[in-house]
């Protein structure tokens, strides 16, 4: 399935062709005993490979990645697929169609994806529908936004809107501060402007009988200084990690001719151009941190060699995205059975 939907995407669109998968998907999860299969098929599990962090049990290390399963349409069956866990979202307040189409580009010389998809979301009533299907096969995390009709002033209120009517069905939180693919978002950028976004969900979460972890969610085009910035914000506040990275907005050093890419416009790349910036992103924290904080390592995963990379420069956990839809859905396990003997 994987496989024809790759093959097809030059002639239907890359955003058709990942619709379609989710739509097969979804329907092949709905037939009795399939999942099983999936998981017998997909899935690798072993003991090392389990990981307790932030007080939550993951079967493994590699989780998709936000933007893949933006409405928790299809969470079980890529928990059914091998991942240990599924960052759903990113999820704002109101439906939003995002940017015009088309808006999703495969950059196969590069082995890389361009989006300037925006955020997408069929909104909270959507999610919460979803999810409440949730029998805990896997663990969920969910990445919260704001609607971009909403006033800059007025973001905190939305972040806190998601994360109040989630906080019963996810396991965890990242909040997205990166947001690169829209140019017309608004992106929080100074110290002030995140931890006011930030604060209202610690208000929250101190109130509630149970803990949801609470992550932030970082661009890879962030200078070394404002990496620090975001690392010292964590280590200053209540924050319990961090996700690191977005995709890029910049185009240097691409295989993909040029005049491809004028025609296609402006675009996050994600997949290998991506690789070497987000493991530098990651031990950057690592190292300000002093390793005491949990960091989920995505961005330019595209081998289980990278995966390795990754979580060697002090990642905790991975995410997978653009290497799955290259690599196809044995691509976990493949990982998996990587980090069992190396």
């Amino acid at each position: 399935m994987f496989g024809l939907l790759s093959f097809l995407s030059p002639l239907i669109g890359a955003e058709r062709a990942h619709n379609w998968a989710l739509v097969l998907l979804g329907l092949l999860g709905k037939i009795p005993g399939a999942k099983w299969f999936m998981r017998k098929l997909y899935a690798v599990e072993h003991s090392s490979l389990e990981r307790d962090v932030f007080g939550i049990h993951f079967r493994n290390p590699v989780g998709m990645a936000a933007g893949f399963d933006r409405n928790g349409d299809i969470f079980k069956e890529l928990g059914a697929l091998g991942f240990g866990f599924v960052e759903i979202g990113t999820v704002t307040p109101e439906p939003q169609q995002g940017n015009p189409k088309p808006r999703v580009f495969r950059l196969d010389d590069d082995r890389a994806i361009m989006n300037r998809v925006g955020l997408s979301s069929k909104g909270l009533e959507s999610v919460v529908a979803n999810l409440r299907e949730n029998n805990g096969e896997v663990v969920i995390g969910c990445n919260i936004g704001k609607n971009s009709t909403t006033a800059p002033e007025d973001a905190p209120h939305d972040y806190l809107r998601v994360f109040r009517n989630l906080y019963q069905y996810v396991d965890y939180f990242s909040v997205n501060v990166s947001y690169n693919t829209s140019f017309k978002q608004y992106v929080p950028r100074t110290r002030e402007s995140i931890i006011s976004i930030l604060e209202p969900l610690f208000d929250f979460r101190r109130g509630q009988n149970q803990y949801r972890p609470i992550l932030l969610k970082i661009s890879p085009d962030l200078t070394d200084e404002d990496i620090d910035m975001m690392t010292d914000i964590m280590v200053d506040t209540p924050l319990d990690g961090i996700v690191a990275t977005n995709g890029t907005v910049r185009h240097t050093g691409l295989k993909t001719e040029a005049q491809t890419m004028k025609r296609y416009g402006a675009g996050a790349v994600s997949g290998s151009p991506l690789t070497k910036r987000s493991v530098e992103v990651v031990r950057r924290i690592y190292k300000r941190s002093n390793g005491t904080y949990p960091i989920i390592g995505v961005g330019g995963i595209m081998t289980p060699a990278d995966a390795k990379a990754m979580l060697d420069a002090g990642a905790t956990l991975v995410q997978v995205y653009t290497g799955y839809v290259y690599n196809g859905p044995s691509f976990v396990g493949e990982i998996c059975k990587h980090l069992r003997t190396s």
